[in-house]
């Protein structure tokens, strides 16, 4: 039987990330990964690390800790992860989203973060392809983006060349504490002793929790998203309306019909590298249909050509799907399990886990070999939820 300090439940970006900073310590480390590398929630969301959406108080310092972190990982990782620091802006067009928005703003400067509001008149000097109709928006400098195929490739690359051994196809079915060690069986039969493992099973991390007999309170908002054909530049800045962010933090503010709100419609729109458009999308609960749905996707194109007329005469050349892991209170659990000692929880970032992976790796890292934490860690804990 192999002996491992840490196994690995999960191989997206999260459980890539904690398998990095893991491998800096020089622990010897094992993931397990149901389907291929990077096949689930990591593999299927955008690119964006977006600071403007993350509400102020812990899930915006571990989004500007992680940002710190990216800012650095080409070099470390030795690998062209593609980081840019483009800048946001959040477009309003409903004046009843106004009041909302302009305290929004105000909490995340007091937070430290460089936004502003633009009139009108501004908006369009950054983005003159934008529709008439909007009467304001944020504008952030420190929203950034990233291409997660090449930091999961990197962090993988990194992570092998340390000692990782990686099992794919496979998954855990038992998991039985022996004294000081776990023993983790998988549906391949094998079995391994470790010290450690880490929960990062995204929006199946429920599921993973089952085999300890605990309940996780984190379930699937999937998100539909477009690609269109690679044009010019529109803007520079990334772009999301305030429907977008009014639906992950206070979606009772959401003016649109039943349909609209259940589906979690808001604008978000980058370009890649490569030209191509992402333009999504939605926030549907509980729902993990990987499919894409004609009606939502005509939904998200109408929503895109009226914000951006010009997109009516643009090709879109594929749709996918991705299923954010959402815990109830819209913060990640980052912990250990208290009576389950050397059982650790890193998910449930709902649409941050890009934005997160790195600081979420560290903290991981930091708590396995009992340091300090980079940052307090006590609002992450999965107590909060007994």
């Amino acid at each position: 039987m192999k002996t491992y300090d840490v196994v690995i439940l999960g191989g997206g970006i999260i459980g890539l990330s904690c398998a990095y900073y893991l491998s800096l310590k020089n622990k010897k480390v094992a993931l397990v990964e149901k389907n291929q590398i990077g096949d689930g929630s990591s593999g299927a969301c955008d690119d964006m690390i977006l600071l403007q959406s993350k509400k102020p108080g812990k899930n915006l310092e571990l989004a500007i800790e992680s940002l710190n972190l990216y800012k650095g990982l080409s070099k470390d990782l030795d690998y062209d992860i593609g980081f840019h620091s483009r800048g946001g802006m959040i477009l309003i067009d409903n004046e009843d989203h106004m009041s909302f928005m302009e305290n929004y703003v105000r909490q995340q400067k007091n937070y430290g973060l460089n936004i502003e509001l633009l009139d009108k008149k501004d908006v369009k000097r950054y983005h003159p392809y934008v529709k008439d109709g909007i009467i304001a928006s944020t504008h952030g400098t420190e929203d950034s983006q990233v291409y997660p195929l090449y930091v999961m490739r990197a962090f993988l690359s990194k992570t092998l060349k340390a000692g990782m051994d990686v099992y794919k196809r496979t998954y855990a079915t038992e998991l039985k504490k022996k004294s000081s060690y776990w023993v983790v069986k998988l549906e391949n039969d094998l079995e391994f002793e470790t010290e450690n493992i880490i929960n990062a099973a995204g929006a199946w991390s429920g599921e993973v929790g089952k085999l300890i007999g605990i309940d996780i309170p984190i379930t699937s908002k999937k998100g539909q998203i477009i690609i269109t054909e690679s044009i010019p530049q529109l803007g520079k800045e990334n772009i999301w309306s305030a429907d977008y962010i009014i639906s992950k933090l206070n979606p009772e503010l959401v003016n649109y019909s039943e349909r609209y709100k259940e589906l979690g419609i808001g604008l978000s729109c980058s370009q890649a590298s490569s030209g191509n458009y992402l333009i999504g999308s939605t926030r549907e609960k509980g729902n993990y249909n990987k499919g894409t749905d004609t009606e939502v996707i005509e939904i998200l194109v109408n929503q895109a050509v009226d914000f951006f007329p010009i997109f009516k005469n643009v090709h879109i050349i594929r749709t996918f799907a991705g299923f954010r892991p959402a815990c109830e209170d819209g913060k990640p659990i980052i912990s250990e399990v208290k009576g389950h000692e050397g059982y650790y929880i890193a998910s449930g970032h709902e649409g941050d886990g890009i934005a997160m992976a790195p600081i979420t790796g560290k903290l991981i890292s930091q708590m396995i070999c009992r340091e300090k934490a980079a940052i307090d860690v006590d609002e992450l804990s999965f107590e909060r939820f007994n």
